[in-house]
């Protein structure tokens, strides 16, 4: 185990003098197999893992999801989303930050990802804000904390790496992370309610709109539901698998954006090299974190830990929230999916060896995955926004980010303790199959 140990020690070295992750991950990989066993057992280890992975037919599932959000961010469907949520809350407390959680939930269901979320909501919800006299910190912190709901409500790329990584059921995963979605925008209103309520002129009320006029922006919106619908109600329903859902999303968001007449010829280029360059830097990082992960598995540290901490009798939820405080320090040093693939070839098996769920685990690390988008000093989410904000500090977006954050602990803590939250959907699903 220390060896183990040691090679982690390198590699943060390696990740602190800005060498790439996914090289670093590979590198210390390669060389801590070559001088515990062999050159020869190296090359040959690295070289099979390469080949299997690059061969798996599920990894398509990655660029035709991430192809999928980048037509839907590119063809301007965030605007009817946000128009259809101001139009039931906009009238309250609040309103329009509410209207931006509802209306990122929505755009997170078909995007997949916490910075175009937030960079694409940033576009729509900031300049109405504006207009309308909201605070900085609310209006901004609204915005950066509804963007990580993208990576939650399936379907979501961190699920699928999570679950390649640790052979779960991507199926399952993005049926477990729903009823966690909910309960998170939920939460995120609560915080935008207790916001204004302790200081009203932080979020205006907006103006009633009428019975009529909701449903004609509830009528704008039904391709995107139609999509959402399509793809998850067909891996539900085991009609197709995840990867063939991919396929057909990615190809519904392509019809969606023809109808709408919004994307020239050069954007679909721009979309597809985008796309593209997105998965290659996922791929390049399973790949390190893969090679990494044979030698953390040859050194037998994950077995090691569980017998220590069976030898201690220390409690497994208590081993599960040192995890969970351990993501969130390295939340604060490091980028979300560089933190996935660092952690999870060493947690799962651990996790598994204590009988946990492991469908149950991978909705705990995308939750406080989701924290460290919002919190200093690397905080993602708050970067994106910044680019839109200039005049807006960042310590006034982290002030505002505050009263999410809490929240955020507090969700992440009644997920922990109670797992038939996560659970409930894939096992009625299971059942009626």
């Amino acid at each position: 185990m220390i060896d183990a140990l040691l090679a982690f020690l390198v590699l943060l070295a390696l990740a602190a003098c800005r060498v790439p992750l996914a090289f670093a991950m590979a590198l210390v990989g390669f060389g801590a197999l070559a001088l515990t066993q062999s050159l020869p057992a190296a090359i040959s280890s690295t070289v099979q893992t390469v080949m299997q992975t690059g061969g798996l037919y599920t990894l398509s599932v990655i660029p035709l999801f991430t192809l999928m959000g980048n037509l839907v961010t590119r063809s301007g469907l965030s605007k009817e989303l946000y128009t259809a949520a101001y139009s039931f809350v906009g009238h309250r407390p609040g309103g329009l930050a509410t209207s931006t959680i509802v209306a990122c939930a929505g755009f997170g269901a078909i995007c997949g990802s916490s910075l175009a979320t937030a960079a694409t909501m940033a576009r729509v919800a900031l300049p109405e804000m504006e207009v309308r006299r909201y605070k900085p910190g609310l209006a901004t912190a609204s915005i950066a904390a509804g963007g990580t709901l993208g990576i939650l409500i399936p379907p979501s790329v961190i699920m699928v790496l999570y679950g390649l990584m640790t052979d779960t059921s991507i199926g399952a995963l993005f049926a477990a992370g729903v009823l966690p979605g909910i309960v998170a925008t939920l939460f995120y209103v609560g915080a935008v309610r207790w916001t204004t309520w302790r200081d009203p002129a932080a979020g205006p009320r907006g103006e009633r709109v009428s019975l009529r006029d909701r449903l004609v922006a509830l009528r704008e919106v039904w391709r995107v539901l139609a999509l959402f619908g399509v793809v998850l109600g067909g891996i539900y329903g085991g009609v197709f698998t995840p990867t063939e859902a991919a396929g057909i999303g990615a190809a519904g968001a392509f019809l969606i954006a023809l109808a709408r007449r919004e994307l020239r010829l050069y954007d679909y280029v721009e979309v597809l090299v985008d796309s593209a360059c997105t998965s290659a830097m996922i791929f390049a990082v399973l790949l390190g974190a893969l090679i990494f992960a044979n030698y953390v598995n040859f050194t037998s540290m994950s077995s090691d830990l569980v017998a220590l901490i069976e030898a201690h009798r220390v409690h497994p939820l208590a081993v599960i929230f040192m995890m969970i405080a351990i993501y969130v320090l390295l939340g604060c040093l490091l980028e979300s999916i560089s933190m996935i693939v660092l952690t999870v070839p060493v947690f799962y098996p651990i996790v598994q060896g204590l009988g946990f769920d492991l469908v149950w685990f991978g909705i705990l690390v995308v939750v406080v995955t989701e924290i460290s988008l919002i919190t200093p000093p690397v905080g993602m989410n708050v970067f994106v926004l910044r680019a839109f904000t200039p005049h807006v500090p960042t310590g006034v977006i982290f002030r505002g980010l505050v009263p999410f954050v809490v929240v955020d602990f507090v969700r992440i803590a009644i997920l922990a303790l109670v797992p038939a939250i996560s659970l409930a959907l894939p096992t009625w699903l299971k059942l009626i199959r």
